[in-house]
């Protein structure tokens, strides 16, 4: 097997500490970010807005705050990368839009809201593919410029796998938050649905749409993840299971479930032997790995989810009718040809078709649920192969898009290379277990780690 180790790597969560002694200061935290921003984004291109005074300024503050020993939370003084669909009162969101440019909603959402309130440095927003679902922007694989750095969430990953910020938000629909987590070398984190607050953040699909974070380690994900959620909550639902200023304790599962889908049908030699390597490594650990091959059961789920991979899309374009109907009919071709096949697509289904799908998530949420039972998640790639030639297409969302339409929790964990270039694991656990799925990807990157 062979492992990942990214070179820029720039961990806020491994400084704490230092800010805390005195040896280091939120303000010179920042001013490294910067000078890799300065030394890497014109090749990178993953932000598409700074904010450079107001960082500093935040960063002096939190800098005079540790001095004082009154930090305001656990990400106090954290450079924070922001998704271009993310409002931010102080610079613009513009969603990758000729429609948007320059449009400034005046507010934050509720995650940066929460984050600010903590006294996190928002440091600038980053490149998204067009609302999140259309075309690509400029952005490059910070480990090859020729290839992409995934998508939707394209900016905040290129930017955290570059050392640009140690953290970063962006948002999951159907793989926009771990498939560029996978291509950059970073640590993504889907939350259950509806976990983290999602005011603000602009709409695609409200049975789909997640909140995601991606970040330097998993410490880092964690702080954030546990902030947005400690400080700001979420609409009719529990607080992060486990949030805190630490990850949860590694656990060592006894029992994970080898998750096949079709994604297994686009993969590369090399990519299948690094997989299986990290597979027999865990293997030999005493972790039981269960699969198609040894629980009818679970051969049971995978059939359901390869027959209606395609239904995922649906309920998308069918629940993104608004706004962008309207959007279509006032801006005409300012907006993205896929947005305007996704409309059609919506247009030819009717509410019974939407019904049936509806109905369809819901067996297979139960079943997947059924089948976890007595496992501590299910494990497969983040990705299929490492990230693809070109920048237009952002790479398949087959080995994503389950986790994402079930609303269950889902890590992808920089763990592997292949042909030189980063690709993750992907741990998927329960729907609300969360912090229990934290602590299994604890155990699995120190247990792959040390290989």
């Amino acid at each position: 097997m062979q492992s990942w180790h990214n070179p820029y790597v720039i961990s806020f969560d491994r400084c704490v500490a230092d800010f805390h002694a005195g040896r280091d200061t939120p303000r010179d935290f920042l001013e490294r970010c910067l000078d890799v921003i300065a030394k890497r984004d014109k090749t990178v291109q993953a932000f598409v807005t700074l904010n450079i005074d107001a960082a500093r300024k935040a960063a002096d503050d939190s800098t005079a705050r540790y001095k004082a020993g009154k930090p305001l939370s656990i990400v106090d003084g954290c450079p924070v990368a922001v998704k271009d669909i993310i409002a931010t009162s102080d610079m613009p969101t513009q969603m990758n839009s000729p429609a948007f440019k320059g449009w400034q909603s005046g507010q934050d959402a509720a995650c940066v809201a929460a984050l600010r309130k903590g006294g996190a440095v928002m440091i600038g927003k980053t490149v998204t593919t067009e609302f999140a679902i259309g075309y690509s922007g400029p952005t490059t694989n910070p480990f090859d410029a020729t290839r992409t750095p995934g998508g939707s969430s394209s900016g905040t990953a290129a930017a955290v796998g570059a050392g640009m910020a140690p953290v970063g938000l962006g948002t999951q629909t159907q793989a926009s938050t771990l498939r560029p987590a996978s291509y950059c070398g970073a640590v993504g984190f889907k939350p259950s649905l509806g976990e983290l607050h999602m005011a603000g953040v602009h709409p695609l699909s409200a049975t789909a749409d997640h909140l995601g974070v991606i970040g330097a380690t998993l410490g880092d994900v964690w702080r954030v993840a546990s902030q947005i959620s400690l400080g700001i909550g979420s609409p009719g639902r529990r607080f992060l299971q486990d949030a805190g200023e630490h990850v949860p304790q590694a656990k060592k599962p006894r029992k994970l479930i080898r998750l096949y889908t079709r994604g297994w049908g686009e993969i590369d030699k090399e990519t299948e032997t690094q997989f299986e390597a990290a597979i027999g490594a865990l293997a030999a650990t005493g972790v039981e790995i269960a699969s198609r091959d040894t629980e009818p059961r679970i051969a049971a789920l995978e059939n359901l989810l390869m027959a209606d991979v395609d239904g995922a899309l649906d309920i998308v374009a069918y629940e993104l009718r608004w706004p962008f109907e309207d959007y279509i009919a006032r801006f005409g071709k300012q907006i993205g040809e896929r947005l305007h096949g996704l409309i059609k697509r919506a247009n030819e289904m009717t509410p019974r078709d939407y019904e049936r799908l509806l109905d369809t998530r819901a067996a297979m949420r139960r079943l997947w649920c059924e089948t976890l039972d007595g496992a501590d998640g299910y494990i497969t790639l983040a990705s299929s192969g490492p990230a693809i030639k070109g920048l237009e297409y952002t790479g398949s969302r087959t080995f994503l898009v389950y986790g994402s339409w079930l609303g269950v929790p889902a890590f992808s964990l920089p763990l592997l290379q292949s042909q030189g270039l980063p690709l993750g694991v992907q741990l998927i656990g329960a729907p609300d277990q969360d912090g229990a799925l934290a602590g299994v990807a604890n155990w699995v990157m120190q247990a792959l780690n040390q290989q």
